[in-house]
């Protein structure tokens, strides 16, 4: 019995020294596993932090998830960087003009920046870091589905089928608004926007699709036209006088070959007592922010070049008695930038705020919020038109306010999916500012939500409405002014889809009609 009592107590020891090797052995094999993970995880990050910052700000994981990374952006980046994977096509099918314009850029190098494994490894590093879903938006105020402030009413201007309505803009000299559509048609309706046979003044057909115009003081129209709506790199906008016969006298503006151009200002920035031209070149791959010594194209002068110029605005904000320049840059290289007058026609540029290239910025206006007397930045971000079309937990409407010297800090922030464009106006006549925001790049989920207006409450306090009736359109464009004389200021909302397919999707939801614009009749109280 002692012998069997000794074995026993020596194979349990054994077992149990046994057993110790082999969870230490696991607990290894465990450790160096994640280890390597770890490292390997860690390489893909400043890999990516290397090739990823070269042309914008790195993107960090938790902006997508991860089948956005894998499946949308990544393979994209990857083919910039001459990557070439099996079932990819570096060009989408383009059209012959579309592929000679965008094969002269150079946009997919033959040569490959990197080698397949590093770049699997940055493609590890935000598969393995990224969320599984995309991140919520944090919590805001309940929105009021109803509008106290105004009434609704649809326009419809023609028998289209499907509205899309590129510019709105009103011409306080002779109370019109005028309206832009795709079908490269510009209506001139009158001001007070009332159904009936005064509606429509003035019919343009033009080239190509308008997105901006401005009123000159004792002179015609000046008209922008995009060239191509859709992303493109031919050069086909133009900038030119809107008139059908030249007044004696005067030199008509007809300037072509512009890159996709969707905003312009004017303003004297050379000090010669003529106006100049500051054009965005939106372009896609390639595109330019450029200006114009007294509308000249000869006299041409290129501030920035790049894609993605979005919107300028033309003020001193330095205070030295010359304009500078604002200009609010998107696609990857998202940023605001800030051009000092010099003199003669030079300009030092210095960027106030930089974003992630997924961003999305869409529109931004200078308004002075805290009434200091400096001009602060109401931004929309949400364009969400490219290779990520998912919700955005940092879309929205933000004010940066301004610290007196041109550095710009965010002091509000209101989460909206697809944000495509704010206004600051005291539509409610109580002394401070409030803001109406349009929704265009969603999913629809919530097509009421594509008009939200937020009620200033004090303090950078918002209180968010919205109207059944703007469940009927997507707002691609809007304006505000006081349409019907009455003393106080109305919106008015243009639709722009897509496709008929869009508007099914509203059809499955009860919406029958479509109208080209939605406007908001301000009624003056507020209950």
């Amino acid at each position: 019995m002692a012998a069997i009592k000794t074995g026993l107590l020596l194979f349990i020891s054994l077992s149990v020294v046994s057993f110790a090797d082999i969870e230490r052995n696991n607990t290894g094999k465990l450790a160096r596993k994640e280890a390597a993970a770890h490292d390997s995880t860690s390489a893909g990050r400043q890999l990516a932090l290397r090739y990823c910052s070269n042309c914008h700000l790195f993107p960090e994981p938790e902006l997508l998830d991860k089948k956005t990374w894998v499946m949308g952006v990544l393979p994209n980046m990857g083919m910039r960087l001459g990557i070439k994977q099996a079932g990819q096509d570096t060009l989408r099918a383009l059209s012959p003009e579309e592929e000679k314009a965008i094969s002269k850029l150079n946009i997919y190098p033959e040569m490959a920046a990197l080698s397949m494994g590093d770049w699997e490894k940055i493609v590890r590093y935000y598969e393995s870091a990224a969320p599984e879903e995309p991140l919520p938006q944090r919590t805001h105020p309940a929105v009021t589905h109803q509008l106290p402030l105004f009434k609704a009413k649809e326009l419809v201007l023609s028998d289209k089928p499907v509205p899309q309505t590129t510019l709105l803009k009103y011409d306080k000299n002779t109370a019109q608004l005028y309206v832009g559509d795709a079908q490269n048609a510009l209506y001139v309706l009158d001001g007070k926007l009332q159904l009936g046979d005064g509606l429509l003044k003035d019919t343009w057909w033009i080239d190509t699709p308008p997105t901006d115009i401005d009123f000159p003081k004792n002179a015609a129209p000046r008209v922008l036209t995009i060239g191509i709506f859709s992303p493109s790199d031919q050069k086909l906008g133009r900038l030119m006088t809107l008139e059908r016969s030249a007044k004696t006298g005067s030199t008509p503006i007809n300037i072509k070959g512009l890159p996709r151009p969707v905003q312009f200002a004017s303003g004297d920035l050379n000090a010669d007592g003529k106006d100049d031209a500051v054009i965005c070149g939106f372009g896609n791959n390639a595109g330019k922010l450029f200006w114009y010594d007294d509308f000249e194209p000869t006299k041409e002068h290129i501030l920035k070049a790049l894609p993605g110029a979005r919107k300028v605005e033309i003020a001193d904000f330095n205070r030295d008695k010359k304009p500078d320049i604002m200009v609010l840059m998107a696609q990857a290289r998202e940023e605001v930038a800030i051009f000092y007058n010099q003199g003669n026609g030079q300009f030092k540029e210095k960027t106030v705020l930089r974003f992630s290239p997924l961003f999305g910025s869409s529109y931004f206006e200078l308004v002075d919020f805290n009434k200091d007397g400096f001009q602060d930045i109401l931004l929309a971000n949400g364009d969400n038109w490219d290779y990520s079309a998912i919700n955005k937990n940092y879309h929205g409407v933000r004010i940066y306010l301004n610290d007196r010297k041109d550095n710009f800090k965010e002091a509000w922030f209101y989460p909206m999916y697809g944000a495509s464009k704010a206004l600051a106006r005291d539509f409610d006549n109580d002394g401070d500012l409030d803001i109406a925001a349009t929704s265009f790049y969603t999913n629809l989920a919530q097509p009421e939500q594509g008009f939200i207006y937020l009620a200033n409450e004090g303090k950078l306090t918002f209180k968010p409405f919205s109207t059944p009736e703007a469940a009927s359109g997507k707002w691609l464009t809007m304006e505000a002014a006081d349409f019907d004389q009455d003393g106080d200021i109305d919106i008015v909302l243009g639709s722009y889809f897509h496709s008929l397919g869009e508007m099914t999707q509203l059809l499955f939801k009860g919406i029958i009609s479509f109208p080209q614009l939605l406007v908001l009749e301000n009624k003056g109280t507020r209950k």
